[in-house]
C-alpha cells in the first residue's frame, strides 16, 4: 500500500488529498480535493532531525537546471536540509549528464554521508551504484522521477506522472465537449527522452486519445526546456499549418517556448485562440497564465519532495520502516470554470479555476 505522508500546514491549510501527499492518510494519487480554494499552501514547517550522533550529512544529486520546477525542488532541499534543522548538504547539479549524476552518487559514498538523494535523469541503469550505497550501508531516497531497473532505495518520494497525463486527456475530453468541439488534432511536446516524467504524461495522454479516437499528429521531445519546446514548435507550425486544435507541452518551460513559436507564426491560442494549449508543472508564473487566459489548463507537478524526504530521514533515525512509495500532494487548474470535475481511475478529482486569488497564494 502507498502511504501519504502529510505536505500540509496545519495551521494554513485544510486539503483533502490529491496526487500525493498527507499526515499519515492513505489515498490514491490525485483523489478529489473539494477544499482547494488555496490549494499550494503545501510547504510545511519542517522538525529538526535526531542529532543525538550530531549532525547528519546529506549528498543530493539533482538532475539540473534545465526548469522552473527544477528550481523550486533544488530551493526545497536547500531550504530544508540546512545546518539551522540539523543537517548539512552536499549538492551536486548534474547538468542533465547520467553519467556525472553517477559520480556523484559515488563521491557521496567515499565522503560517508548519512543519506543520499537522487532524483534520476533517466529510469535505467541504477542497480550497479544503488548496489554499491546498499553495501556501504548508506540509505537512498529517490524523488521525483523513478528508478526501474533496482530496488536497493528505502522509498521514493514524488508524482504519479501517469496520473497527471490521464487527468490532462479527462479534461480535455471534457473541455472539447462542452465547447462543441469534435475533432482533436493534437501535437505533443514532450519532456527528456527516458526520464519517467516524460514516459507516464505520454502514456496517461495516449491513453485517453486512444480511446476517444483522437488525433496526435506529432509527437517530440522538447526536453523540458523553454529553448526545446519553442525549436519543436516552430518545427510543427511549418509542418503542420493549419491541422491542429491541442498543444500539449510536457513541462511550463515548453509551453513558454511554444507561446513564442506560435507568436512567431500568428498562432493564437488560450481562451478564444485557434489552439487549446496544456502544460504541465503548475508553477506560479504559469498559473498566472492560466489565470490570464494564455494556458487553458496546467496540471501540478509538485517539487516541495523534500519536507517529506525529512519526515522518511527522521524515520530511518528512529529506526522505523518508512512506506516504499510517497505521493506528493497536487492539483489541476483551468482558465475557464467550465469544467469543475474529472474522473480518473474512476475517482472524481476537482479542477480549480485560476482566479487570481488561487494564483497569489501559490507558494511556487
Amino acid at each position: 500500500m502507498k502511504k501519504i505522508f502529510s505536505l500540509a500546514l496545519a495551521a494554513a491549510m485544510s486539503l483533502s488529498l490529491v496526487a500525493c501527499g498527507g499526515g499519515g492518510n492513505t489515498s490514491t494519487p490525485a483523489a478529489s480535493n473539494p477544499a482547494a480554494s488555496n490549494p499550494a499552501a503545501s510547504n510545511p514547517a519542517v522538525s529538526t532531525p535526531s542529532t543525538g550522533d550530531g549532525t547528519l550529512k546529506v549528498g543530493f544529486a539533482q538532475v539540473g537546471h534545465e526548469s522552473d520546477w527544477r528550481t523550486a525542488s533544488t530551493k526545497s532541499a536547500q531550504d530544508v536540509f540546512s545546518a539551522a534543522n540539523g543537517y548539512e548538504l552536499s549538492f551536486v547539479d548534474c547538468d542533465n549528464d547520467s553519467a556525472k549524476q553517477l559520480e556523484a552518487v559515488r563521491s557521496f559514498i567515499q565522503q560517508g554521508m548519512d543519506y543520499i538523494i537522487i532524483d534520476p535523469i533517466v529510469a535505467t541503469g541504477w542497480d550497479t551504484v544503488l548496489t554499491e550505497c546498499d553495501e556501504a550501508g548508506i540509505p537512498v531516497i529517490i524523488i521525483d522521477r523513478t528508478v526501474d531497473d533496482s530496488d536497493k532505495y528505502v522509498a521514493w518520494v514524488g508524482s504519479d506522472f501517469k496520473v497527471e497525463g490521464l487527468a490532462c486527456g479527462e479534461w480535455l475530453k471534457a473541455y472539447a465537449a462542452d465547447k462543441g468541439i469534435g475533432e482533436i488534432n493534437a501535437l505533443v511536446i514532450e519532456g527528456s527522452v527516458g526520464a519517467s516524467a516524460t514516459i507516464g504524461r505520454t502514456d496517461g495522454f495516449k491513453e485517453i486519445a486512444e480511446r476517444e479516437g483522437w488525433t496526435i499528429l506529432d509527437s517530440q521531445s522538447g526536453d523540458f526546456t523553454e529553448a526545446g519546446g519553442q525549436e519543436v514548435m516552430e518545427s510543427f507550425c511549418q509542418s503542420y499549418k493549419g491541422q491542429f486544435n491541442v498543444v500539449i507541452c510536457q513541462n511550463d518551460n515548453e509551453a513558454a517556448g511554444a507561446m513564442t513559436a506560435m507568436d512567431q507564426a500568428g498562432i493564437t491560442y488560450g481562451v478564444g485562440g485557434d489552439v487549446i494549449l496544456v502544460s504541465f508543472d503548475a508553477n506560479k508564473p504559469y498559473v498566472q497564465m492560466v489565470c490570464d487566459g494564455k494556458i487553458n489548463a496546467n496540471f501540478e507537478c509538485n517539487p516541495m519532495a523534500a519536507p517529506t524526504v525529512s519526515e522518511i530521514i527522521q524515520a530511518l533515525e528512529k529506526g522505523e520502516t518508512p512506506e516504499k512509495e510517497v505521493y506528493v500532494s497536487e492539483h489541476w487548474f483551468a482558465a475557464e470554470d467550465n469544467v469543475t470535475s474529472i474522473t480518473v481511475n474512476g475517482e472524481a478529482q476537482e479542477v480549480i479555476h485560476a482566479t487570481q486569488e488561487v494564483v497569489d497564494g501559490r507558494p511556487y
